[in-house]
């Protein structure tokens, strides 16, 4: 490994050998044609968006009224105590 090291940067030193190019080399970065800005923008207008549409559903939801359902009936099996407590409290229900 080492001696094709010292063998490729002395071809390169005297200039190469004929018809021997060295690859310039690409990084996945460099690969695609993306601009940062522009995905930037467009994620933070998708986010406004988002949330407008949240808030806007949120305020239909809750400004509809909900039912309003009757008492049920007193049951006996309920145990409920009418009697007062021993410290004065009295429970009135």
């Amino acid at each position: 490994m080492a001696s094709s090291m010292v063998r490729s940067a002395l071809l390169r030193a005297r200039g190469g050998a004929p018809g021997s190019t060295v690859p310039k080399r690409n990084f996945a970065s460099s690969s695609g044609h993306h601009d940062d800005a522009y995905e930037t923008a467009k994620w933070e207008k998708i986010t406004y968006l988002g949330i407008a549409s949240c808030t806007a559903l949120a305020f239909y939801i809750l400004s509809k009224g909900h039912p309003h359902h009757e008492e049920p009936p007193a049951y006996p099996y309920l145990h409920i105590r009418n009697k007062e407590f021993p410290w004065g409290i009295s429970l009135s229900i």
